[in-house]
């Protein structure tokens, strides 16, 4: 245990950023951008310009992608947003939909009652005289 937590422990570098703040760049980018630059090599140009042009793409690659990124993520939260939306109407449909049918049902209760109680009245008067 002891020696696992010293691996930890030499395995950091003091002074440097945590990983997440880095501009982590795949490999996949790397060659991608070495590719574009080589095929708009130039005659005469050196193998380090290259490199740099090389550099300038993969950032902007990078940059791209964290641009579509943010996209996505705000499309997504449109559609979430969108769906939520679409909840709530439906349930504000359905709680109205039972207040109607509430309605409905009501004015019932009442003339029931008074029928019952008409009855009741003439059964009374019928059979006590």
């Amino acid at each position: 245990m002891a020696a696992t937590n010293a691996k930890k422990t030499t395995n950091k570098q003091v002074g440097t950023k945590p990983s997440s703040a880095k501009k982590v760049i795949s490999d996949e980018t790397k060659t991608e951008a070495l590719q574009v630059a080589k095929s708009m090599q130039k005659p005469g140009q050196t193998k380090e310009q290259t490199k740099l042009i090389a550099q300038g793409i993969e950032k902007g690659i990078a940059e791209y992608k964290k641009l579509q990124k943010g996209k996505a993520r705000e499309r997504d939260k449109a559609r979430k947003q969108e769906s939520r939306a679409k909840a709530r109407e439906a349930n504000i449909a359905d709680q109205d939909h039972s207040n109607i049918e509430d309605r409905a049902a009501s004015p019932y209760l009442p003339w029931g009652l008074l029928t019952i109680s008409w009855i009741g009245f003439i059964a009374y008067i019928v059979f006590t005289k």
